[in-house]
């Protein structure tokens, strides 16, 4: 198995949270996803998962956690951050450096915030701290196209306005077979967790965090919207700031 990748669950609350792990290191390094994980968990995904974060296996013993495969209306961004350090625990990871990514972002946030003792170092990336008006119109409409079954218009409409111009030059091409690809049985947990982003607000708590902080953001992000990166930088006492074009 490349660099040791397996995948398994744990049970919780009556329900399963999917994992991932991999990597040869000995310090932890615990990833966690975006919205896309309410369109598909990371099960299944191990080899795959190893392959895309390859860089890291040295170093690293890497871990992806996805959300609770069940879960309830109102379920927010902070509850998941207490979930996931329930099963760093249970997989006897006892601190690591931590990179949130979009909504993996803001849990990333209150991970930090709620229990400091578990992270290490923090990579936040284009993710926000409060909701704009950028970001409750990108996933609002993505909430609605979830509510239609209208998975073709959703994963178009965000590879749109995720990628670069260069990036989606490349895949246009393949949009009419790629759309028919990764539709959910369900969307409860996609629209649960497009909520709980919209609602997410941690920005008068970010003082609290303790860990040395990255947060990377882009300068025409068109899903979290312009300034987010900067306005979290500025709150965080030990923190980096990197904007790309």
């Amino acid at each position: 198995m490349l660099y040791g990748a397996k995948g398994g669950s744990l049970s919780m609350d009556n329900t399963t949270i999917d994992f991932v792990t991999f990597g040869q290191g000995k310090e932890n390094l615990v990833i966690i996803p975006g919205l896309s994980d309410g369109l598909k968990t990371v099960k299944g995904m191990s080899m795959s998962m190893a392959f895309m974060f390859r860089d890291y296996a040295k170093k690293y013993r890497v871990h992806i956690f996805s959300r609770k495969n069940e879960m309830k209306e109102g379920y927010n961004t902070r509850d998941m951050a207490k979930d996931l350090k329930r099963s760093m625990d249970m997989c006897k990871i006892y601190r690591a450096h931590i990179i949130g990514m979009s909504q993996g972002g803001m849990i990333a946030q209150f991970l930090a915030i709620d229990f400091p003792e578990v992270v290490d170092k923090l990579v936040i990336a284009v993710s926000v701290s409060r909701q704009n008006e950028t970001i409750k119109k990108a996933i609002g409409q993505w909430i609605s196209y979830a509510k239609n079954d209208d998975y073709k218009t959703l994963f178009i409409d965000s590879l749109e306005k995720t990628y670069t111009e260069r990036k989606l030059k490349l895949y246009r091409p393949f949009y009419w077979i790629l759309s028919r690809i990764g539709k959910p049985k369900s969307w409860s947990r996609f629209i649960i967790q497009g909520q709980a982003c919209i609602n997410h607000n941690s920005y008068d708590e970010l003082s609290k965090i303790e860990s040395t902080t990255l947060v990377i953001g882009g300068d025409s992000d068109l899903v979290v919207g312009k300034n987010t990166s900067e306005e979290m930088a500025q709150q965080i006492a030990k923190c980096s700031l990197i904007i790309y074009e």
